[in-house]
């Protein structure tokens, strides 16, 4: 009994053990997995987000579209790369500011 060595824990042979590769192997996919989920939860068309959102693809463009999402209902608009289409008159005119925010002036009103 004189012979016995004293236990060691970097002689321990679990690192060759191949059940322990595929368990990090799983925990890897789990991390992915997690990551893919809140990807989705962030899309602004999420169908499970209750807030409204209009996402534009492919702006100025002829071939741009218009997904506008409203509740639970998404609606497709496409253009029709035409410029002034339908009917209507002059409500008043846009300007940008130098730091990049818009006013709106209505045109017929007078400001007293």
């Amino acid at each position: 009994m004189a012979d016995r060595k004293p236990l060691n824990i970097l002689d321990d042979d679990d690192g060759d053990d191949p059940i322990l590769s595929v368990v990090n192997i799983i925990d890897v996919f789990l991390v992915i997995i997690a990551v893919l989920l809140i990807a989705v939860m962030e899309n602004p068309l999420n169908p499970f987000a209750m807030q409204d959102a209009v996402v534009i693809k492919n702006p100025g463009k002829e071939n741009m579209e218009m997904l506008v999402k409203q509740g639970k209902e998404l609606k497709q608009y496409k253009s029709s790369g035409k410029i002034g289409e339908g009917q209507g008159a002059k409500a008043g005119t846009a300007y940008r500011l130098k730091d990049g925010s818009m006013i709106y002036v209505p045109e017929g009103d007078s400001v007293d």
